[in-house]
């Protein structure tokens, strides 16, 4: 019988349980890590959680007035160094989430520059309209998520995360409402994924092949003509086909939000059944006794919280009295 609190391994990586800090936005005027964002992860990671994976942080410097940490240049790496010096003396995994946010952010707060996406629509959530990019700003993109991802490394971190979710711009991609392209990025789902695909091979080639490499991932857009269910798989099937290390499976939760339970289980299970590689379910995690029944009657074996760590700062210890450990 499997337990929440098993010591495990994701691919090179051991952790303590099961339990994943999933990215919370650090909030900063200036992209660099401050000291109370600091002292909030080692209160995180003293609590004995299983790892933890960092809030947005940005890769491309043309979106470093956005209020979030950055890695973008060589001067973000003291900051985030002593972030992953002082997780990891607690014995926890920690995962540099990185992400180009692109039209989610509403225009304005970028400072007026350019915002990317994938083609020249208006975003659903904050009416912002970017510009289609062309075929070398996407390249360049992917060299700057490898970029930031060297710096991860140098910096101390066990490993990164593409955010490639919750409707920033990789996830866009996927995304038929907001990918009109007609070249190799765009139309059937073997061209929407290829930017995420090429981005995830661009960090491989550039960190080495023994770093780990995490993905986040839609299950779900919430807004019509969005990601399908066979996209969906698609993504994740070509992605552990290439060496992925871990696939967290999230989604537009506000449908949810009135209803318990995990919410993006059924992607997760398929996603979990159908691949040999580990899979971390977030969203709508709350109670011991549902994931513990979600680990032993599925494939799924992590789960993600965030809001439940700003809520319940003793969270990991509920769990460990609920688990008997």
């Amino acid at each position: 019988m499997k337990k929440l609190f098993d010591l495990t391994r994701i691919g090179s990586l051991s952790l303590q349980n099961r339990i994943i800090r999933s990215a919370v936005t650090d909030r900063t005027f200036d992209g660099y890590i401050s000291d109370s964002i600091i002292n909030n992860y080692e209160q995180t990671a003293s609590g004995g959680v299983g790892a933890i994976v960092t809030g947005t942080t940005l890769v491309d410097g043309e979106e470093k007035l956005l209020p979030v940490t950055a890695l973008c240049s060589d001067s973000f790496i003291p900051g985030h160094k002593r972030l992953a010096e002082a997780v990891r003396k607690h014995g926890v995994t920690i995962i540099s989430q990185l992400a180009y946010i692109g039209s989610y952010t509403a225009t304005g707060d970028n400072g007026g520059l350019v915002t990317l996406a994938p083609s020249s629509v208006p975003n659903i959530v904050t009416g912002t309209l970017a510009r289609e990019m062309r075929a070398g700003e996407i390249k360049l993109l992917q060299k700057r998520f490898a970029d930031a991802a060297v710096r991860a490394k140098e910096a101390g971190y066990c490993g990164v995360q593409l955010h490639c979710a919750h409707g920033l711009l990789l996830s866009q991609f996927m995304t038929p409402h907001y990918n009109h392209r007609n070249d190799e990025y765009g139309g059937p789902v073997e061209n929407r994924a290829r930017m995420i695909t090429e981005t995830y091979s661009a960090v491989r080639r550039a960190t080495g092949y023994d770093f780990p490499v995490w993905v986040k991932i839609n299950s779900s857009d919430g807004i019509e003509n969005g990601v399908t269910e066979d996209d969906v798989y698609y993504l994740a099937k070509t992605l552990a086909s290439m060496g992925v290390d871990a696939i967290e499976v999230s989604g537009n939760w506000t449908p949810y939000l009135l209803k318990s339970g995990a919410y993006f289980k059924a992607a997760a299970e398929f996603i979990a059944n159908e691949n040999s590689v580990p899979v971390i379910l977030t969203g709508g995690n709350r109670k011991f006794h549902e994931m513990d029944a979600i680990l032993n009657e599925t494939k799924i074996g992590y789960f993600g919280m965030a809001r439940p760590f700003i809520r319940e700062p003793g969270l990991m210890e509920r769990l460990r009295r609920e688990a008997g450990a």
